[in-house]
């Protein structure tokens, strides 16, 4: 989190000028929207920014950790779930219930 300076400054996080290309020099813009503050960098046009969130490897590192937090959600699903067996009904009981049948 950030403070606003007397002079109406502020500091961008690192993390966040990292991930977004922001280095000393760099122009930003302020833009209202609505109740919140839209932060924009400046791009001059014809000039690629290497490390631009758009580019290949950031957005294919992106894609991994997401495919890597998945498969631990659906893992841990798994074992609060378990199998059938755990249930305490099978399938067959399933169906048969409410229509007078025996199980």
């Amino acid at each position: 989190m950030s403070k606003v300076t007397s002079k109406l400054q502020v500091t961008i996080p690192k993390a966040v000028a990292e991930a977004h290309g922001i280095k000393p020099g760099s122009e930003i813009q302020f833009e209202s929207a609505g109740d919140a503050i839209r932060v924009t960098t400046v791009r001059e046009e014809g000039v690629k920014d290497e490390t631009s969130p758009l580019d290949l490897a950031f957005r294919l590192r992106l894609f991994d950790e997401a495919t890597e937090r998945q498969k631990a959600r659906e893992a841990a699903q798994l074992e609060r779930v378990g199998s059938n067996a755990d249930r305490g009904w099978t399938r067959e009981q399933l169906y048969q219930r409410g229509d007078g049948r025996s199980a």
